[in-house]
């Protein structure tokens, strides 16, 4: 999508406003962990030479549950011990960071038509980039080590031990195992541990990040001094913060651009109140409708074709229900599909690869064998139990409280 291309501008005035030199790295690469060195992609199958680490695995955020949340680790090209880490987290809520971040927009390895291979992203968020902007600001090549995260459980390759904890999932338990995750990844990597520590993300992360800068920014407040996080900032792009305002703008923008009737337009705008948390049957049915409307058309880019070849994916292009969330537009797939690139067709390649054995043993994946097949959207996440109407009034106190925030479309 285009507006990665601008975001990888954002990235470097955003970082380098509030970035400072860490100290010399205490740990060298020859005295990494254990866990470390066991963590270490050595090369993905079809994978092009590189001349960063990359590390993937698990981190088991509830010991008694068997919760392991799977990340995707890399280093920055260049001067690793002086970049940031940087946290990517997708929304959804249930949708994959490895397959729409990482292998379909800012990670170092995108999917290929064709063939089952990968290619080098040359607008990685990893690698340094030279912009007219960057130049005419002064600004310096400034990349991040990259981090990425499935979650919660049931996403991608994450998993649980404890079946139930797919049924109890929402917005407060994806922010406790997510902060769960980053105090154990840290004590994993104490090398990063100093380095300046950002979050960024897009459309349901709108939730994941403020809520989860807020658990850091409070544990820190509190004097936590083990498990300090040297947070600075989050940026979120396409952000969903407001039922209210996002789900009218959807439904106007639908309008606008005629892809809805005028009919179905007034229907909707008298049969939903969007600002009105509670359930309501007659605007349930109206949004089946506002949906089939987008059957054969990219709801996130118009006038980019859809894909029209089955690669057997394992995704469904039908209607799905979450149940017991707030957030109606979250119950239905086609909220969670959206375009890379200019191939529409680039999640369905991605999805056959993430499946294959030996790409899951090159990433230490799937190491428990789970019962689903890793998909970009989670279809073993039936329920969402929490999801607050408005995330402004988190934004308010962490801009109140220092922290840097970047919201952008």
């Amino acid at each position: 999508m285009a507006w990665f291309s601008f975001s990888s501008i954002f990235l470097f005035i955003f970082l380098l406003s509030s970035s400072t030199l860490v100290e010399s790295r205490k740990f060298l690469h020859h005295e990494e962990s254990s866990q470390q060195l066991a963590d270490i992609v050595d090369r993905l199958p079809g994978q092009p030479a590189v001349n960063f680490r990359q590390y993937a695995g698990y981190v088991t955020v509830d010991e008694s549950h068997g919760r392991a949340l799977f990340y995707w680790f890399f280093e920055a090209t260049e001067d690793v011990d002086k970049k940031p880490v940087l946290l990517w987290l997708n929304g959804g809520p249930g949708c994959s960071s490895i397959g729409y971040g990482e292998a379909e927009e800012l990670g170092p390895f995108l999917m290929q038509k064709g063939v089952p291979e990968l290619r080098f992203n040359e607008e990685s968020w990893n690698k340094g980039k030279t912009t007219s902007l960057a130049a005419d600001l002064n600004l310096e090549q400034l990349e991040a080590n990259l981090l990425f995260l499935e979650s919660p459980v049931g996403v991608g390759y994450s998993y649980t031990n404890t079946s139930s904890d797919l049924l109890v999932l929402g917005d407060e338990i994806t922010a406790n195992d997510s902060y769960a995750f980053l105090v154990n990844w840290f004590k994993r990597f104490p090398q990063f541990k100093t380095h300046d520590f950002y979050i960024a993300g897009e459309s349901y992360s709108g939730h994941y990040v403020p809520q989860l800068a807020e658990k850091i920014f409070d544990a820190n407040k509190n004097g936590d001094k083990d498990n300090y996080i040297n947070f600075k900032g989050f940026m979120i792009g396409n952000a969903l913060l407001d039922d209210d305002t996002d789900q009218t703008g959807m439904i106007d923008y639908a309008w606008d651009h005629a892809v809805i009737s005028d009919q179905m337009y007034h229907d909707i705008k008298k049969g939903c109140n969007f600002s009105d948390p509670r359930e309501n049957v007659t605007c349930n049915f109206l949004l089946e409708g506002f949906f089939a409307a987008y059957d054969v058309i990219d709801m996130y880019s118009l006038y980019a074709p859809v894909c029209a070849e089955d690669y057997n994916s394992t995704s469904s292009h039908q209607l799905g229900k979450i149940k017991g969330s707030k957030f109606r537009f979250s119950k239905y797939k086609l909220w969670h599909r959206r375009l890379a690139g200019y191939d529409p067709c680039v999640s369905d390649y991605s999805e056959v690869y993430f499946n294959r054995p030996d790409v899951q043993k090159a990433l230490h994946a799937n190491v428990t064998k789970i019962g689903y097949t890793w998909t970009h959207c989670s279809d073993v996440i039936s329920e969402w139990h929490d999801s607050p109407s408005s995330m402004l009034p988190t934004l308010r106190k962490l801009i109140n409280g220092g922290i840097r925030v970047w919201v952008f479309r």
